[in-house]
């Protein structure tokens, strides 16, 4: 199977193109800092290309079987589009190309539920500001690009991680449609449930995901040390 891969040179993609690789697929690992990427494979090639040319796109698509988009944007003030117009020029590269398989990284801060384990702090304080505040125009983004995917023809599958942090193995991690209640997801678990999707026909097609981990969880004090203040 050839796979296009879509912010591979994220932590989340590159663990992704590694595992897809180790299945003995093909990979196509679309960056713009192809120098900066930093595995090598005679199954894998590296493509320099920006999600928001389409002429790069079409190009990065083409061939394909499945694509798998881990964009990553940081919280910013200002309008976030990478996401809605990115996923917009992929599916416009995907319809010239007949491909129909997609599966795309949102969140699960565009819906937001409290979860029964995590209290009133996080419930009621750190998450709504987290996805209101800090990341309201990036989850605004998240959402448009869900509504134009599900808008579409083709077999799409809409991930909604929780809470990103990093294991260094996979684990019998939990996949379901719809909400999960949990709080947490490591991106090696996400970079599988992703490769799963691609791998395993009429999985979850044209629904929405949650992938939650449930084995060694950090506290939300470490999550928000290492994820949002970039500290080990």
């Amino acid at each position: 199977m050839r796979i296009i891969v879509f912010g591979a040179n994220g932590p989340t993609g590159r663990l992704l193109t590694g595992q897809a690789l180790d299945a003995g697929h093909e990979v196509v690992a679309v960056t713009r800092r192809p120098a900066d990427f930093p595995l090598a494979h005679d199954r894998l090639t590296v493509f320099e290309g920006d999600v928001l040319h389409q002429d790069s796109v079409d190009t990065a698509v083409a061939d394909g079987d499945v694509v798998l988009s881990v964009l990553g944007v940081p919280f910013g003030k200002a309008e976030i589009t990478t996401y809605s117009a990115g996923v917009g020029n992929i599916v416009t590269a995907m319809r010239k190309h007949r491909v129909r398989r997609i599966a795309v990284v949102s969140s699960g801060a565009v819906d937001l539920r409290p979860y029964s384990e995590a209290g009133f702090l996080f419930n009621r304080v750190v998450q709504p500001y987290i996805a209101r505040v800090l990341g309201r125009t990036l989850y605004d983004d998240m959402r448009r690009m869900e509504a134009l995917l599900r808008a579409t023809e083709l077999d799409w599958t809409i991930v909604r991680p929780s809470g990103l942090f990093e294991l260094p193995a996979v684990t019998e991690y939990t996949m379901v449609a719809g909400h999960a209640d949990s709080r947490f997801t490591a991106r090696v678990d996400l970079a599988a449930s992703l490769l799963r999707l691609a791998e395993t026909e009429g999985l979850f097609v044209r629904d929405t995901v949650a992938v939650v981990t449930t084995a060694d969880n950090p506290s939300i004090l470490q999550l928000i040390r290492s994820e949002a203040l970039g500290k080990s």
